[in-house]
């Protein structure tokens, strides 16, 4: 199975909803954590790794296939990480990549970022599950609406005195709403302080549950 999450506008969240995803996943499951944006090691308090997918997609065909899966480093029970890494993610080996992700026999979750472009663009497009991070914003349904990607589900970020209501994020990208996730302090502390992964709030905790029973 391979979960990307993506945003239309910076700062939805896409990048804690991926770790928290995967961090709920991993206690169950083999689980894959891929950076296509670079700042998962931040929110996990974990180290940059030395190398990542941009080195994997630069090296071309000179580099087999499994070279990827030697960049995985362990970051805690069940869970391993694949950083960004440094540079573009060129495009060109990009389809190679997302075969490989969505083949692998873990469970795969992508941040692929903010208006995911090049091989996040690709990836987000392969994945059995694209879940799009948004907040009720004009803005972003804007931008959701000039990106050439389609969410399988969206992960909706509710703030209180919204013009937008639910019923019109729906019908505005076309996707059912499978997460919500409350404006909760506690998201934001663990994130800056780099505890996500050792003291996940209970509000991310429930926001991914019913979507873990969904998928088991």
């Amino acid at each position: 199975m391979l979960i990307a999450y993506w945003a239309a506008k910076g700062g939805s969240g896409a990048t804690v909803l991926a770790a928290a995803h995967a961090l709920r996943v991993a206690v169950t499951t083999p689980t894959l954590l891929v950076d296509l944006d670079g700042d998962l090691p931040g929110a996990l308090g974990a180290p940059m790794p030395e190398a990542g997918v941009a080195e994997w997609l630069a090296a071309g065909i000179r580099v087999p296939a499994d070279a990827l899966d030697r960049l995985a480093v362990p970051i805690g029970p069940n869970l391993q990480f694949i950083g960004r890494g440094d540079g573009p993610l060129d495009e060109g080996r990009a389809p190679v990549l997302a075969d490989l992700l969505a083949r692998s026999p873990h469970t795969v979750v992508v941040d692929c970022g903010s208006r995911p472009g090049g091989a996040a663009r690709v990836v987000a497009k392969r994945a059995d599950r694209s879940v799009l991070v948004t907040r009720a914003c004009y803005l972003a349904m804007q931008r959701a609406a000039s990106i050439d990607l389609a969410p399988t589900e969206i992960a909706f970020v509710r703030e209180p005195q919204r013009a937008l209501g639910v019923d019109d994020i729906v019908q505005s990208v076309g996707a059912p709403i499978r997460i919500r996730v409350p404006i909760d302090p506690a998201v934001a502390r663990a994130v800056d302080s780099g505890l996500l992964a050792s003291r996940m709030p209970r509000a991310l905790v429930r926001a991914i549950q019913p979507v873990l029973r969904a998928a088991s």
